[in-house]
């Protein structure tokens, strides 16, 4: 009886075995998942970026104020009769939440 009863354990865990951690088991499934849950929130914070993206796009394409925004911030151009002022710190940095032009040239 005894020995039947080793027997019956050990085909129980030799049942089990692939169950939890063969191929298909159990411990895989649940790492794929992780897996698939973090390439998810990947492509959710892509399409995010791209819908960014081509809305910036076509603001540039359609209107004027992003080109403006952008000649001003990137290539540091004002409008005619402008005066340009820079804010800076004590320090003598300019403040970090504008972007300042970094010349002064006319369009």
């Amino acid at each position: 009886m005894r020995l039947i009863l080793i027997c019956l354990a050990a085909l129980l865990v030799l049942i089990q075995y692939p169950l939890w951690l063969g191929k298909g088991g159990w411990l895989r499934v649940w790492d794929l998942d992780k897996q698939v849950a973090a390439a998810q929130k990947k492509n959710d914070e892509l399409k995010a970026r791209n819908a960014k993206q081509n809305s910036e796009v076509r603001d540039l394409k359609t209107g004027t104020g992003a080109l403006e925004e952008r000649a001003r911030y990137e290539l540091g151009m004002i409008k005619e009769n402008e005066i340009f002022i820079q804010v800076l710190e004590s320090n003598g940095k300019p403040l970090k939440s504008q972007n300042p032009p970094a010349s002064s040239a006319r369009q």
